[in-house]
């Protein structure tokens, strides 16, 4: 039965993840043509962004279409591009790592237990956590694909983890009586991750870091909650961009890193194997 789950989680999370490459485009559509007259309007189907073609239901399954077109349009051939198939299964990956480490940090057995046991405030802090994790994915593909990270999706994510946090405080408060790490580690999860980044990105001006990945670093450190977590988020960062970018870095010297992915990357990580960490600390 859990591994049925793990299908059914990757399988939405892989629709999901298309979704949310289809809206970032259009959100860069939309900005980009302020003012001016669309081609096509963003409400409407999916179409291919080099013949404006509409492409069929069977040309949007997530997946499975990438793979039987070999990458590229049925229509014109061009190539579509890595980002719709990466945020596939980026996505599907993302979800089972959330249902996987929820189960592990809540219960220390499995996601099914949580559901099977009903309780009301685990089941609302497990749906937040995955409208989390969407808002995380679409900040990684949309920084990955323009080297932005769009404001209001950045308050979402933060407003998403205050929740979360507070949810899975209020479930260790219904146990445990109130200490004052419930507060403190939280603080120094955020002056880890968010503090870091602001201060590289204050001390370059600008030339190191963006000035949305404090924010996203924040919003990270606070759905983690732990100063522990938090430096390992910050480690797998770095070791994952280090390792993906420097080949680029080393043949284009001016190409600038864009570190939202990575951080998301390396949340969803340490979020999966979370429990772990803990005991090994």
């Amino acid at each position: 039965m859990e591994i049925g789950l793990y299908i059914i989680m990757f399988v939405l999370g892989a629709c999901l993840g298309s979704f949310l490459c289809c809206q970032a485009r259009r959100l860069r559509l939309r900005d980009t043509q302020k003012g001016k007259r669309r081609k096509k309007p963003l409400g409407s189907r999916s179409v291919c962004l080099h013949c404006r073609k509409q492409l069929k239901w069977y040309d949007n399954l997530p997946i499975a279409s990438w793979l039987i077109l070999r990458g590229k349009c049925r229509y014109c051939h061009k190539k579509i591009g890595l980002a719709e198939i990466l945020s596939e299964l980026g996505t599907g990956l993302a979800f089972i790592a959330v249902a996987f480490g929820f189960g592990q940090l809540i219960s220390s057995t499995s996601i099914i237990a949580i559901f099977r046991s009903a309780d009301i405030i685990n089941i609302a802090s497990f749906a937040i956590t995955l409208i989390f994790a969407l808002t995380l994915i679409f900040l990684a593909i949309y920084d990955g694909l323009y080297g932005e990270l769009p404001s209001l999706c950045l308050t979402l994510s933060i407003i998403c983890a205050i929740i979360t946090l507070t949810l899975r405080t209020w479930a260790s408060l219904s146990v445990s009586p109130f200490a004052p790490d419930l507060i403190v580690q939280p603080l120094l999860a955020t002056l880890i991750l968010g503090g870091l980044y602001l201060a590289l990105y204050l001390i370059s001006k600008g030339k190191w870091v963006g000035d949305g990945d404090w924010l996203l670093g924040t919003a990270i450190a606070l759905a983690l909650g732990t100063p522990w977590l938090a430096l390992i988020t910050l480690f797998l960062a770095n070791l994952t961009a280090c390792l993906v970018m420097y080949p680029i870095v080393k043949s284009k010297r001016t190409h600038k890193i864009h570190f939202g992915p990575f951080l998301v990357i390396a949340f969803f990580i340490t979020y999966a194997f979370a429990h772990f960490f803990t005991i090994m600390i």
